[in-house]
């Protein structure tokens, strides 16, 4: 099968964990965009969702799915989202569609986060997918002197050829050159820095379960 076969694959699969009558939280992405048609099959019988980005929530409107504010709603059965890195822990790297920080809070505010995700996303160490850090813009200079003290390389992610601007106002930074082998503890030393929005590494909101499209169908993984 195709990447995108498999990512309409998981789509579909994750179906199975939206609670009927409920809000389902919406992620952002390329395969979270099939999961969002699939969940247009069910819209009758959920109330709606809470979307982690302005892309995310245009496409559930335009399928007639009601779309609430974060601040609306107390808490969610299930986040449903995807992942540019997920290792057998179920951390994970995320951002590269720039919407990390809605992302973080959306999953904070569920109580279980199901990835879904290609076979390709599995990894056995965070770090080879470009780290995505969202910062605020007058910070960007510091913050990515303070990556390369650590052996990384930011570099400020540009939309043509200006620096891209989040749905918050700020600048995406794309670190590579590192390895993250304890990504709670990295996690926590990044978002400490002063002018970091949120650092992409998804650890303290940790996949509970992820959907792996695979060749051979999805595969179920636990964590």
């Amino acid at each position: 099968m195709t990447q995108d076969e498999l990512k309409a694959l998981v789509g579909q699969a994750a179906l199975q964990y939206v609670t009927p009558g409920e809000i389902v939280g919406v992620g952002t992405g390329s395969t979270v965009n099939k999961f969002i048609d699939a969940l247009a099959s069910m819209k009758d019988q959920i109330q709606g969702a809470v979307s982690s980005s302005v892309a995310s929530t245009a496409r559930l409107q335009a399928l007639g799915i009601p779309v609430f504010e974060a601040n609306d709603v107390a808490e969610l059965s299930v986040y449903i989202d995807g992942a540019d890195e997920i290792d057998a822990s179920g951390y994970m790297v995320k951002g590269g569609g720039a919407a990390l920080t809605r992302e973080k809070i959306v999953a904070a505010q569920s109580r279980r986060f199901v990835c879904i995700a290609d076979e390709s996303k599995m990894v056995k160490h965070l770090g080879a997918f470009p780290l995505p850090v969202e910062v605020i813009p007058m910070a960007t200079a510091r913050v990515a002197r303070q990556f390369a003290a650590m052996g990384g390389k930011a570099t400020v992610r540009l939309k043509d050829g200006q620096p891209l601007v989040t749905d918050n106002g700020q600048h995406i930074l794309d670190v590579t050159g590192l390895q993250v082998a304890d990504p709670l503890a990295f996690e926590s030393q990044v978002n400490q820095w002063p002018g970091v929005v949120t650092v992409g590494v998804f650890a303290y909101q940790k996949a509970h379960v992820c959907l792996l499209g695979t060749s051979t169908g999805v595969k179920t993984l636990n964590f």
